[in-house]
C-alpha cells in the first residue's frame, strides 16, 4: 500500500454516540419518533444529511428545507461536542499514527460525509493541518453522492495522486465500507469504535478489524516510502 484515506466520524474521532444522540433527538422532531439502532447503522452513518432527512421525512424535501434542518441538527451536534470536552479528542493511537505517516511522507487524506461547518470545527479543534493538506480533504459539498456510492473514495485517492487500489481506507460505517469496496480500494480496515467486531468479521472486503490505531502494522506501507 502506498497511501491511506480516513473516514472521520467514528474513525479518527470517536463521536458516534454524539451523532446517535443528536439524530435521535432530531429524528423525533422530524417524524415523531426516534431512529432505531438499525436505522442508525443502515440509514444514517456515512450518508449525506440530505439523504438522512429525506429518509426521516419520507419524501424528497426542498433544498432550502434540507439546508435549514441540516444546519440545526449539526449545530446541536457541535454543541454536544463542546459539552463533552473529555470526548473531544482524536481516537486512541491516532496522533502517533498520523505522526508516523507524516514523518515517512506517506500520502494521506480524509474522506467524510460531514458538511463544511463540521469539517471546519474539526480542523480548528484538532489542528488537523499538522497532518493533512486541508485542500485535499473530501467532504459533503452537495455535489458528491453519499456513501455507499464510491465517488468520495475515488476523489480522495485522486487528491493524493494514487490509484484506489494502492490505498488503505479506515472506516467504521457499513455504508463507508461498501463505498470503499465499490471504489476499488486495495485494503479496507474496519475500526470498531462503537459497534461489535461481529458487525465486520464476516464482510469479505474487510481485511482487519481494529480498536485503535496502534493496531495497524506500519510495515503495511511500501517500504520504499518509509525512512
Amino acid at each position: 500500500m502506498q497511501g491511506i484515506i480516513f473516514d472521520f466520524n467514528g474513525t479518527l474521532f470517536f463521536d458516534s454516540q454524539l451523532h446517535y444522540d443528536a439524530w435521535r433527538i432530531y429524528s423525533k422532531k422530524l417524524r415523531g419518533f426516534e431512529f432505531s439502532d438499525d436505522e442508525m447503522r443502515t440509514k444514517m452513518f456515512g450518508r449525506t444529511n440530505a439523504d438522512i432527512i429525506e429518509y426521516a421525512l419520507g419524501r424528497k424535501p426542498e433544498p432550502e428545507l434540507v439546508e435549514k434542518l441540516a444546519k440545526e441538527k449539526e449545530a446541536m451536534y457541535r454543541e454536544q461536542c463542546k459539552k463533552n470536552p473529555n470526548m473531544l479528542v482524536l481516537s486512541p493511537g491516532a496522533e502517533t499514527f498520523l505522526d508516523f505517516l507524516k514523518q515517512n511522507n506517506i500520502p494521506r487524506t480524509i474522506a467524510t460525509m460531514s458538511e463544511w461547518d463540521n469539517v471546519e470545527f474539526y480542523i480548528n479543534e484538532f489542528k488537523l493541518e499538522r497532518w493533512f493538506d486541508l485542500d485535499k480533504i473530501v467532504y459533503s459539498n452537495g455535489k458528491i453522492p453519499g456513501k455507499p456510492a464510491p465517488d468520495i473514495y475515488q476523489i480522495a485517492a485522486k487528491n493524493i495522486n494514487l490509484s484506489p487500489s494502492n490505498c488503505v481506507v479506515v472506516e467504521d460505517a457499513l455504508s463507508g465500507i461498501n463505498a470503499a469496496n465499490a471504489a476499488g480500494i486495495g485494503m479496507i480496515i474496519a475500526i470498531a469504535s462503537i459497534e461489535s467486531d461481529n458487525l465486520y468479521k464476516n464482510i469479505p472486503c474487510v481485511k482487519q478489524v481494529i480498536h485503535n490505531f496502534d493496531e495497524i502494522n506500519r510495515v503495511l506501507f511500501d517500504n520504499s516510502l518509509i525512512k
